[in-house]
């Protein structure tokens, strides 16, 4: 199942005779509101104008639990995720597509939720909401209740000691800025630098000018120079585990499986006993 659609595509299906359900990440990364001034009301944006039949989904109530000793975006409850999915309509036996503003991270996590949680089809719009030609509406709907439940698989969630082996046996790929990467900056969590062993990666060098992805033979070739080959076990990190879903999506799109460290350095640094590398060297 492709991980991704395009928005002629999503017209289509909107049209046919069992037309997904969308749902609505507007959200984006706040460096004022971890300085603590208001945050961006990105739910007025949904209501401003979204995508016909549209959800809005809240990634820091629904998506994520409360931060704390496990990071900024730790998972949520699975039982209150799976709830939050009900209610925006979500089945699994109806196709999902989420977007989001254009960044494609929120979406991503959606994504990536819904996917580790066992929905068998869900895909992020690509480009996210700017890539829509069609009409936007400012109504919201009240979809029937679904009836998704989730059922989280074995594979593709790691933890901070997970991470840590597999950056010493794999490839973990960092997918925040470099310079966040080489601690020259840190502007959110405690400590600036990178999981010891762990590749840079950032996820913004997976998308083109228009926020839509490269194509997957360029992908694979990019992340082949980073390490990646057909037998390496991959896992991805980023600050609290919305971007690092972005390139889990990446490699996703370049058919490669990879799994996501959910904490990522958020929490991973809150913890002074844990090692931090600095500089450009993995090592």
């Amino acid at each position: 199942m492709r991980a991704i659609i395009t928005a002629t595509e999503l017209a289509d299906e909107l049209s046919g005779a069992n037309p997904p359900v969308l749902l609505d990440l507007r959200w984006q990364l706040s460096l004022a509101k971890a300085a603590g001034a208001p945050e961006p009301d990105t739910r007025a944006e949904y209501a401003a104008g979204h995508i016909p039949g549209a959800v809005f989904v809240d990634l820091d109530r629904e998506l994520a639990g409360v931060p704390g000793v496990n990071g900024r975006h730790p998972l949520p409850d699975l039982a209150e995720f799976g709830a939050a999915m009900r209610r925006a309509g979500v089945s699994a036996g109806r196709p999902v597509v989420v977007y989001d503003g254009g960044q494609g991270w929120a979406a991503a996590r959606a994504w990536w939720m819904l996917h580790w949680t066992g929905h068998p089809d869900v895909r992020v719009l690509d480009g996210g909401l700017p890539s829509w030609e069609g009409e936007l509406s400012d109504g919201v709907p009240d979809p029937a209740e679904g009836d998704f439940v989730p059922a989280p698989a074995a594979a593709g969630l790691l933890d901070a000691d997970g991470a840590a082996a597999l950056a010493r046996t794999g490839v973990l790929l960092d997918a925040r800025a470099g310079e966040r990467y080489r601690g020259e900056v840190e502007p959110i969590d405690r400590v600036g630098g990178h999981i010891p062993g762990a590749v840079s990666a950032p996820t913004t060098e997976n998308v083109g000018p228009d926020g839509r992805f490269l194509p997957a033979a360029e992908l694979r070739d990019r992340f082949k120079a980073l390490g990646v080959c057909a037998d390496a076990e991959v896992g991805v990190y980023c600050g609290s585990g919305v971007s690092g879903a972005h390139e889990v999506l990446a490699l996703a799109v370049a058919g490669i499986p990879a799994a996501l460290y959910v904490g990522s350095w958020s929490e991973w640094s809150s913890d002074p006993s844990r090692p931090v590398a600095v500089g450009a060297d993995p090592q």
